[in-house]
């Protein structure tokens, strides 16, 4: 009704990382192995990759001429919500999802029960389920082909589209640094603008130590972990952890260290890797143990000033599906015995590091 020119581009499910439509699809699928679920999850839809969108904003963005209207935009192949977490399943490595189709769940209960299972808040939910309510297929008589084509490559597969919104979780190379927060490679490292929800799903376990011991000790003392040093307590619990993955195929514990003294990254230290290194300030180790989800292990030491230091020591875990969650709860009791364990023995070896080191050189200077 104005003359300034607008063009609307109306999709339906965007797949992506953040995508509040793509999070709950990744949230469900993950979390619940049998899902009793409304008939609209059998209606269709045309998803579409993050990229082609962003592809068709970027081109009507240099239109030289502007243009009004609404345009459908789609990804190239139509199929149902179920289909797609049957997709999502398999492209994840989870088994095929058990969907159970019920007539009494209304929007407003589906919505509440979304709420209760997945990070994704309810009122967001509502009007995501709303909306697969009805088919939301790209209508031809709306396209917008003929103003702005399709990418050169042609549109991106749903299964591809699914691979690329997964692949910062599931690309864990030894040689990735992780030092650039902008482009997350872990699960708990989002993108900017990236809400809380979104990602994988991610359960840790944090102990800070605040101490006197020197920065150099509690490095010595870090860098030195695994292998015959063992794991600072609770090593009759490490030995069983290792031998229930050497009985399931795993590496178990005796792949020992490279080194005893330092590591640098892709070291192994028994069934860890060493992901992230950074001289006397941070050691990542990542998880090669047979798990249901992917694990690391963290150490970060911070100058305090005034003689102090933090040491934060960080177990994350990233469940795949309601068996890796379960498994991080039936296991966190133990957690609570080895974690503090650990981190106290570390900085109690620190403390002896410092107390040798300042008696030679009292020694020296006598």
């Amino acid at each position: 009704s104005t003359n300034v020119p607008v063009m609307e581009l109306r999709a339906g499910i965007i797949i992506g990382s953040g995508s509040a439509s793509f999070e709950m699809l990744r949230h469900l699928t993950h979390r619940l192995p049998i899902m009793t679920t409304p008939k609209w999850v059998m209606n269709k839809t045309q998803p579409i990759a993050i990229r082609d969108v962003l592809w068709y904003l970027n081109g009507a963005a240099k239109l030289e001429k502007p243009v009004s209207g609404i345009f459908d935009i789609g990804g190239p192949e139509v199929l149902s919500y179920a289909q797609m977490m049957q997709k999502f399943a398999k492209i994840s490595g989870l088994r095929k999802r058990i969907i159970i189709k019920v007539p009494v769940l209304t929007p407003k209960l589906s919505s509440l029960w979304i709420g209760f299972v997945t990070p994704v808040p309810t009122k967001l939910a509502r009007p995501l389920v709303a909306s697969l309510i009805s088919e939301v297929i790209a209508d031809s008589a709306k396209s917008i082909d003929q103003i702005i084509p399709n990418p050169p490559q042609g549109l991106i597969s749903i299964d591809t589209a699914i691979e690329l919104a997964i692949s910062r979780t599931t690309n864990n190379a030894v040689e990735t640094r992780w030092s650039d927060a902008t482009t997350p490679t872990a699960p708990w490292q989002k993108a900017q603008g990236d809400p809380d929800w979104a990602g994988e799903m991610t359960l840790k376990d944090e102990r800070i130590a605040i101490t006197s011991a020197s920065v150099e000790s509690l490095w010595k003392t870090i860098e030195q972990i695994g292998g015959e040093v063992g794991w600072y307590g609770s090593d009759y619990l490490w030995y069983l952890r290792g031998l229930i993955d050497r009985i399931f195929g795993g590496v178990g514990l005796r792949r020992g260290r490279r080194d005893p003294l330092h590591l640098r990254i892709g070291d192994s230290v028994d069934f860890w890797r060493v992901e992230q290194i950074d001289n006397e300030r941070l050691l990542r180790l990542y998880a090669e143990m047979i798990l249901p989800g992917k694990a690391w292990l963290e150490f970060r030491i911070e100058n305090l000033g005034n003689g102090r230091r933090k040491i934060t020591q960080t177990a994350l875990f990233s469940p795949r599906g309601l068996g890796g969650q379960l498994y991080w709860y039936v296991i966190s009791p133990l957690h609570m015995f080895v974690f503090p364990t650990m981190l106290r023995n570390i900085v109690r070896s620190a403390n002896r590091k410092d107390f040798a080191m300042n008696k030679a050189a009292n020694n020296l200077v006598g």
